[in-house]
């Protein structure tokens, strides 16, 4: 989950605004090093909280790039990234995928690359995006609303084998069988209620005795696997990294926060391959997690972990 809400200053002394809060913001500018006159983009810019961190260090000389998939996210980080000094830097965002950053972005072009990846507040406290199991609404999950494919277009048209595979596959969901049998079963589901219900359903029937699956809504899996598979958003992941050298100046920084273990894996050994290959040095052996004051203040955060290297 990226920007939280909360209602404690931002880190560096400057309020936020509409009580929205980047994860592991000083950590990412830290790792950042983000110099005056530099060229850093921001891949998942999202509410605009990290990138107007970034803004401020760069100064009139410098230039941000802002990505995301989400026009109703770009909408409102581009109110806050307007200009608040004649020290402010250019800003450019785009609406894309982090995956196009590839073609976007000319070689050895910038000083520094953030992904703060997931799912945003933005997104999952719109209960018409269909993100959360909190509340009813329609099947979307789509970050990108203009994008074809819906979660509810995957849960009713998929065979019941493709199905079961998306929900091992991105979920980590040991009962995906038995939970795709009972959707296919159960169609055609349309909202996230009807979804929730028959999951529940589902897992009930089974009992597993594993205290790690007790210990979180039946549905949690099951809604992320199909978030992830309707936004690629493993597929784009790879693709960000496998640009990410080429893209980035000798001694530009990449710096990636991720929250389930599936996005941390890719991570952790795509910088891995790239220290053994020469392309990166690892500015930190373990991941960084947020500590238990940032936990206490953004409950979302705590499953984030951000991993950094430096271009060599």
């Amino acid at each position: 989950m990226r920007e939280g809400l909360t209602n404690t200053p931002e880190w560096g002394g400057h309020g936020t605004e509409n009580g929205h809060v980047p994860v592991l913001l000083k950590e990412a500018i830290d790792f950042l090093a983000v110099q005056r006159g530099g060229t850093v983009c921001d891949a998942t810019v999202g509410l605009g909280g990290h990138s107007l961190a970034i803004a401020r260090r760069l100064g009139a000389p410098g230039h941000l790039i802002g990505v995301d998939k989400d026009p109703a996210a770009l909408e409102i980080s581009s109110a806050r990234l307007q200009a608040q000094s004649d020290d402010w830097p250019k800003v450019e965002l785009r609406h894309a995928s982090f995956a196009e950053i590839g073609k976007q972005c000319e070689s050895a072009s910038l000083d520094g690359l953030l992904a703060d990846l997931g799912v945003s507040s933005l997104q999952f406290d719109t209960a018409a995006r269909g993100f959360s199991f909190q509340a009813d609404a329609p099947l979307d999950m789509r970050m990108n609303p203009l994008s074809e494919r819906t979660a509810e277009q995957v849960v009713n048209h998929l065979d019941e084998r493709e199905l079961a595979d998306v929900i091992y596959e991105f979920g980590e969901e040991r009962r995906s069988r038995r939970i795709a049998r009972a959707i296919v079963r159960s169609r055609p589901v349309h909202t996230t209620r009807q979804l929730v219900d028959v999951i529940s359903a589902a897992a009930r029937s089974m009992k597993l005795g594993h205290k790690k699956h007790d210990r979180i809504h039946p549905a949690t899996r099951t809604f992320q696997a199909l978030r992830i598979f309707v936004n690629r958003e493993l597929d784009d992941l790879r693709d960000l990294l496998e640009a990410a050298p080429r893209i980035l100046k000798p001694g530009g920084r990449l710096v990636i926060i991720s929250f389930h273990s599936l996005e941390d894996r890719i991570v952790k050994d795509a910088l891995r391959e790239g220290a053994k290959l020469g392309h990166y040095r690892l500015l930190a052996k373990k991941p960084v997690t947020p500590g238990q004051e940032e936990i206490d203040r953004n409950p979302r955060s705590r499953s984030a972990k951000m991993r950094a290297a430096e271009r060599v």
